[in-house]
């Protein structure tokens, strides 16, 4: 009797071993690297998996975490955000952009919110601003043609997202000036050194030459006079030193100095023979007043 509950419980135990292996061939248990437990592939199109994810779900990941984010339209910063012009030369603000696709950009006006261009289409009535686009180097440039001290002020490139980005610039217009100190008049005792300097500022690029004339006619650095020369350093400011040596009284007159890309300036040197400034300008009053003696008796006798 003991024997064939022995036997019975041996046949019972290998039913339920069998059960459970068959349960686990039909559900094909397996673990994932990440230790979850994954249902079989059901072998239909969708290959649907535990989560909601389909066979290609690690694979999807993957490409979605090496792909580039797309951040849209942005400014390269590298370009300089300040621009100076002379007064009348064609100036250029350039806005570079990167990744613009399907966007517009616009050129606005700080000082009064004008909008001044849209794409390649100007939408002021000053037709001396002008947007070009280079496709070689992404550039979006507001050209303004014969520029004036009042352009001077912010402008921005706005790019057309939503909400709209944009990126300022100052623009700066310049009217260069040239200066003689001590002049208009420069009294010069006879024998010394004249040294007369000419100085150029607010220039966005220092001029290519200074020339010096003396009555309107260039001076010759080579003539047989000898003594003249002239010094020139160019730079933010720009200035030139014309020497004379020796000064005699054939050096007196007017001297110009004239830079290449600003306006001329004029002093006027006398030569004194001996005679002290305040003295010359003495003598040019009392020589009015001798002058005017004249005048004043023929008005009174008329007069009478």
């Amino acid at each position: 009797m003991i024997f064939i509950r022995i036997l019975l419980a041996i046949l019972f135990y290998r039913g339920i071993e069998c059960q459970y292996k068959s349960m686990e061939s039909d559900f094909n248990i397996h673990h994932d690297d990440g230790g979850m437990v994954v249902p079989p592939n059901t072998g239909n199109a969708g290959g649907t998996m535990m989560g909601g994810q389909n066979a290609n779900g690690n694979g999807d990941a993957m490409y979605k975490a090496n792909k580039p984010l797309d951040r849209g339209p942005y400014f390269d910063t590298s370009a300089t955000k300040n621009v100076t012009s002379l007064v009348g030369r064609t100036a250029h603000l350039n806005c570079r952009i990167k990744n613009l696709g399907n966007k517009t950009v616009s050129w606005i006006r700080h000082r009064d919110l004008h909008l001044l261009t849209v794409a390649e289409t100007t939408y002021t009535s000053d037709q001396r601003f002008t947007s070009i686009f280079n496709k070689a180097t992404d550039d979006w440039s507001l050209q303004i043609k014969y520029p004036q001290l009042k352009d001077t002020g912010t402008y921005e490139c706005q790019v057309s997202t939503t909400p709209p980005v944009g990126y300022t610039m100052l623009f700066s217009v310049v009217e260069p000036i040239t200066s003689i100190p001590g002049g208009p008049d420069m009294y010069i005792d006879v024998g010394s050194t004249v040294n007369l300097t000419c100085v150029v500022r607010h220039l966005p690029d220092p001029p290519h030459s200074v020339h010096w004339t003396h009555n309107n006619e260039e001076i010759n650095y080579d003539s047989a006079r000898g003594g003249v020369s002239v010094i020139t350093e160019k730079g933010d400011i720009t200035t030139s030193h014309l020497l004379i040596q020796r000064a005699t009284s054939a050096d007196s007159g007017m001297y110009t100095c004239l830079p290449s890309n600003a306006n001329p300036k004029s002093v006027t040197v006398h030569i004194l023979q001996g005679e002290h400034p305040a003295a010359v300008q003495g003598t040019m009053k009392i020589t009015a007043y001798v002058i005017n003696i004249p005048i004043l008796l023929v008005f009174n006798l008329y007069l009478l």
